[in-house]
């Protein structure tokens, strides 16, 4: 999603910074900051189960910043997640995600093929 909150960012007139993945969930690197009392808009490419972004608020509220809303590409939960915040989506499917343990065809051992 970096490529898309930059651009988002740019079409706002306004800064774009990302969080980069860590251990314990996401945090601000390479010199970015969020300004304390700064408002932000979480942006992401795809919505899948909601665990980044939600990694990406807790980075936001732990340096001072406010989550003011949440923008994503593609939200595949059919609109199923909610982060208490304003949520705009592009594209909204209904695209089932599963655990290896409770998948349909994992339990069918159904080999996957990609051409």
């Amino acid at each position: 999603g970096i490529i898309l909150s930059y651009e988002v960012a740019r079409q706002l007139g306004i800064r774009g910074i990302f969080a980069e993945k860590v251990e314990e969930g996401r945090r601000f690197g390479r010199g970015f900051r969020v300004i304390p009392g700064e408002r932000t808009l979480v942006v992401d490419d795809v919505l899948t189960t909601g665990s980044s972004i939600r990694d990406v608020l807790d980075a936001v509220r732990a340096e001072g910043g406010e989550p003011i809303g949440v923008a994503v590409l593609v939200d595949r939960t059919a609109g199923r997640v909610d982060f208490g915040l304003p949520f705009f989506a592009c594209v909204t499917l209904e695209l089932p995600s599963y655990d290896p343990a409770e998948c349909p065809l994992c339990a069918q051992q159904v080999t996957l093929t990609v051409t």
